[in-house]
Formats: structure tokens, sequence, C-alpha cells
């Protein structure tokens, strides 16, 4: 079992879907992180947005059901090309609807807050795949997200306590 962590400025009772964002790294997902101080950090910048208070939601998750079969799994280990093709894929958001992948969870990189205007200088032609791929880096170093983007996933994760 791995601890996973969900910074908002809500107490998370009920995860709905249909609440997140579309077009963010992973797709349409449920983010959390390995990391409670990342979870942390994303909680204080949901306050300074939209007021209240820090929290972070603490669930725990079978990591054992992304290697039996049971979910069905993407990961990214790193920036590469792929990662990369995936997070523009999602990230479009001339897209519509927005890309669907046919995966329940997906674990990677945290692309960085400039995705959007990479987007836009890809299909422009102002950058290259490879200089895309650079500038998609985030900027205060590498750090992994699970992104929970099935109902059949959001089954499995068994809420904590908030801290």
């Amino acid at each position: 079992m791995i601890t996973l962590y969900h910074g908002s400025n809500l107490q998370v009772v009920h995860i709905d879907l249909a609440q997140c964002n579309p077009y963010k790294d992973f797709g349409q997902a449920f983010y959390l992180s390995a990391d409670k101080s990342q979870a942390m950090r994303i909680a204080m910048a949901r306050v300074d947005i939209f007021g209240g208070e820090p929290i972070v939601n603490t669930y725990s998750f079978d990591e054992q059901l992304t290697k039996n079969g049971t979910l069905s799994y993407q990961s990214f280990d790193g920036y590469t090309e792929a990662w990369a093709d995936f997070v523009y894929l999602n990230r479009d958001e001339t897209f519509i609807p927005p890309f669907a992948h046919p995966y329940d969870v997906v674990y990677g990189p945290i692309a960085n807050d400039r995705v959007g205007l990479q987007i836009r200088n890809l299909r422009e032609g102002n950058i290259d795949k490879k200089e895309f791929l650079r500038r998609l880096k985030y900027m205060k170093g590498i750090t992994f997200q699970y992104a929970f983007c099935t109902e059949k996933a959001i089954e499995k994760l068994l809420p904590y306590e908030c801290n």
C-alpha cells in the first residue's frame, strides 16, 4: 500500500471527476502525490487563489492493482518525448472533447505552469519537439503525480483523515 495526498482548500468528501479540470497533464482526473509537502504546496496555492484553509486529503492505494491488470496503467518515469506527446494531447484545448486515453491511472512528472504557451509555440512552429520537451520541464525540479482518471480507479482510493 502507498499513501497518496491531494492538496486543496477543501476537505474532499466525495471525488467527482466531473468537477475536475479536463485540460490537465494527464487529462480530466483526480490528482495526487506521494510527497506530502508537494500536496501542501498545492493546497497553499489553492488557498491563495480561492481562499479558505490548506487541507491535505490523505488516501491509501494498493499499487498492485496497477501491476496485476485490475487497473489499466500508464507510467512515465521521466521527461521523455512520449510523456511530452501525452501531455500535449491532454492539455491542448483545441481538442474538443478533451483527449481521452484508455488508462485508469497515469503516473509521471508534472509539467511546468506554462504548458498552454508551449503548445501554442509548437503548433505555430516557433519551437521544435525537442525544445517543447525542454520547456515543459517543471522549473523547480522533477516532481511526480498520480492521476486517477476513471470511477473504477477512484473506487480503489481509500480515504484517511484530513490533516
